[in-house]
């Protein structure tokens, strides 16, 4: 999972896998070492190479509000892969390309070319690493073309429809 964070006017970029139930953490292509536990809904236990930190979260209209212990901090967080991530501004204007977030297969093909469809609908369904992901419209407007079928293999990055 990659992460784009705002902390106040400093951008980070942040890595994040699990596996075999450890996280692998990058901040700005550096490794971190790094775990974290839900103590309870909206705090952290989080661990830092040798240092622990209690984390609390609130969710804000424009982010998170975090605390570690008396210091408080405005945080942003942004999925690049997702529509939370993306100004509803600019998705309201223009011809929009829908790009696969992932290498993968399209098992689903959700509706036919020349749709209309509303923001957020499902256009496919990309399977990879045997976990299926919706790729869903960026705004309200027309399928005005298809670029891939059913079985197709796609890379990340991959134009897999426009939506004008």
């Amino acid at each position: 999972m990659i992460y784009d964070i705002a902390i106040g006017e400093k951008n980070y970029r942040l890595e994040l896998d699990r596996a075999s139930g450890e996280w692998s953490c990058r901040l700005d292509g550096c490794v971190i070492e790094a775990d974290a536990v839900l103590v309870r809904p909206g705090v952290l236990s989080l661990r830092l190479a040798n240092q622990c930190y209690e984390v609390r979260c609130e969710h804000l209209a424009g982010g998170l509000k975090i605390w570690i212990g008396q210091d408080s901090l405005n945080v942003e967080v942004r999925d690049p892969r997702s529509l939370r991530g993306r100004s509803r501004a600019s998705d309201e204007q223009g011809v929009k390309k829908l790009i696969a977030p992932m290498p993968g297969k399209v098992v689903r093909v959700l509706v036919e070319q020349g749709t209309h469809v509303e923001a957020g609908a499902g256009i496919m369904v990309v399977e990879a690493m045997k976990m299926q992901n919706e790729v869903k419209s960026p705004k309200k407007g027309k399928v005005q073309r298809l670029l891939v079928s059913q079985g197709a293999t796609v890379n990340a990055g991959d134009v897999l429809a426009i939506v004008e």
